[in-house]
C-alpha cells in the first residue's frame, strides 16, 4: 500500500474539503481518467483496491497511472476511551480528493474497455466518479 517514506510532520489537522480542486483536473498523460464529481478521503487500501481492479480488467493492456497519494495521516482513538490524554498516533494514511480532480488514466486501451475498468474501480471508491477524455491538442 502506498504511503510516505517520511513526513515533516507526524499528526495533522482534518481541514476542510470545500470547492473545486486546484490541479490535476485534465487528462495529461493517458487517453482516459476517472474524474471526482465529490468530494472526500481516499484511504491507500482504497487507491489499491481500485487499481488492482483496472488492472485486472484491463488484463495488462495498455498503461494505468495513479495520479493520487495518501500524504494525509489519519489518527483514530481507541473504543470506549475516555475523552482527554491527547491525539493518538497515526492509523492510516489518505489523499484529499476535490470535484474535478483526475485519479487514474488509461492509455493504449479501446475506449469501451477504458470504460468497464473505470466503472469497476468507481465501485470501490467512496466518492462519485466519470470517465473523461484527453482534450484534442492542436
Amino acid at each position: 500500500m502506498l504511503t510516505p517514506s517520511r513526513v515533516k510532520f507526524r499528526k495533522v489537522f482534518k481541514g476542510r474539503m470545500t470547492g473545486a480542486a486546484k490541479g490535476g483536473s485534465t487528462v495529461d498523460f493517458g487517453d482516459f481518467g476517472l474524474q471526482a464529481t465529490t468530494c472526500g478521503w481516499l484511504t491507500s487500501r482504497q487507491i489499491e483496491a481500485a487499481r488492482v481492479a483496472i488492472n485486472r480488467h484491463v488484463k495488462r493492456g495498455g498503461k494505468l497511472y495513479v495520479r493520487v497519494f495518501p500524504d494525509k495521516p489519519v489518527s483514530k482513538k481507541p473504543a470506549e476511551t475516555r475523552m482527554g490524554k491527547g491525539k493518538s498516533g497515526p492509523e492510516f494514511w489518505v489523499a484529499v480528493v476535490r470535484p474535478g480532480r483526475v485519479i487514474y488514466e488509461l492509455e493504449g486501451v479501446p475506449e469501451q474497455l477504458a470504460r468497464e475498468a473505470f466503472h469497476r474501480a468507481h465501485h470501490k471508491l467512496p466518492i462519485k466518479t466519470r470517465v473523461i477524455k484527453r482534450e484534442a491538442e492542436l
